[in-house]
């Protein structure tokens, strides 16, 4: 048996606003955005490099989806973004003015820092040590 994870929804209010933060300032890939009526578009975006699972940037479509956007998990870390090189995507964090949350520090496992994204999801900047 093989399963995967395709797509994982990230509520948001704005389909633009969110592709322009993640394609602008993570610099992740605008993989697809087909529209589908006159309020609701297949939107995926994955980080570069990425042959996995892409976030399905999800418009909120009613109140109850709308008190969701940002805060999906309740407060706690959601997604993990981990990279090959934490220096470079760390600057990048704050070059485009993306808040840290959590600075960075040195796990035994590897070097990691939590930051918001636009709608204040918690995200882990993982860089883990090689095994």
């Amino acid at each position: 048996m093989k399963q995967n994870i395709v797509h994982i929804a990230l509520v948001v209010d704005d389909y633009d606003k969110a592709i322009e933060f993640y394609t602008q300032k993570l610099h992740f890939t605008l993989i697809e955005d087909t529209v589908l009526s006159e309020t609701k578009r297949w939107v995926l975006v994955a980080p570069k490099g990425s042959t996995g699972c892409c976030l399905l940037l999800a418009k909120a479509a009613n109140e109850e989806q709308q008190s969701r956007v940002g805060n999906q998990t309740g407060g706690r870390v959601f997604l993990f973004l981990n990279t090959d090189n934490f220096k470079r995507d760390y600057q990048n964090l704050q070059y485009h003015g993306i808040k840290i949350v959590r600075e960075p520090v040195v796990e035994k496992w590897g070097t990691v820092a939590v930051f918001e994204d636009l709608y204040g999801n918690l995200w882990d900047l993982i860089e883990p040590f090689a095994k």
